[in-house]
């Protein structure tokens, strides 16, 4: 059975046709490109990135540096914990949207959040609630927690 390997370089000068040859000759197909520049932003949010038919990575992961694998990204697994203890709190999804954005934390493509937005991430919390709602922090944080009417 065979494998495939996969290598990511990080460029700092153009390769050559010299060099593209080597690669080629020691068995690596070049599979593509990532081009990336510098652009003046004005006041306006940035606009969301360009999907090129890849599946979307999970809010709370990221590329990890060796680009295998999946790891958490902190300031995203810190909204989604924030999220969820507001879910328990029983408070409403404008009031989330409301909260992040007075913490000043923003959506991946770097807009406030809405009401929309965080329903958005409703399945995500369910997916990762049962790792965040587990273990001695939580457990120390839950204490915290004002009691709501429904779950007295």
């Amino acid at each position: 059975m065979k494998k495939i390997d996969r290598m990511r370089e990080k460029v700092t000068i153009l390769p050559t046709s010299l060099y593209l040859s080597r690669m080629h000759d020691a068995g690596w197909s070049l599979v593509a490109l990532e081009w990336e520049r510098e652009v003046e932003v004005s006041g306006e949010p940035p606009e969301p990135p360009v999907e090129h038919g890849s599946e979307e990575i999970p809010f709370g992961l990221r590329i990890a540096s060796d680009c295998r694998h999946l790891e958490d990204d902190p300031l995203e697994m810190q909204t989604l914990k924030f999220l969820t203890e507001m879910i328990v709190q029983d408070v409403s999804f404008k009031s989330m949207a409301d909260a992040l954005n007075a913490r000043e934390y923003r959506n991946r493509d770097g807009r406030p959040w809405n009401a929309a937005s965080v329903f958005k991430l409703t399945p995500r919390l369910i997916e990762v609630a049962p790792r965040i709602l587990s273990g001695p922090e939580w457990e120390s944080r839950e204490k915290q927690l004002p009691r709501v009417t429904w779950n007295s």
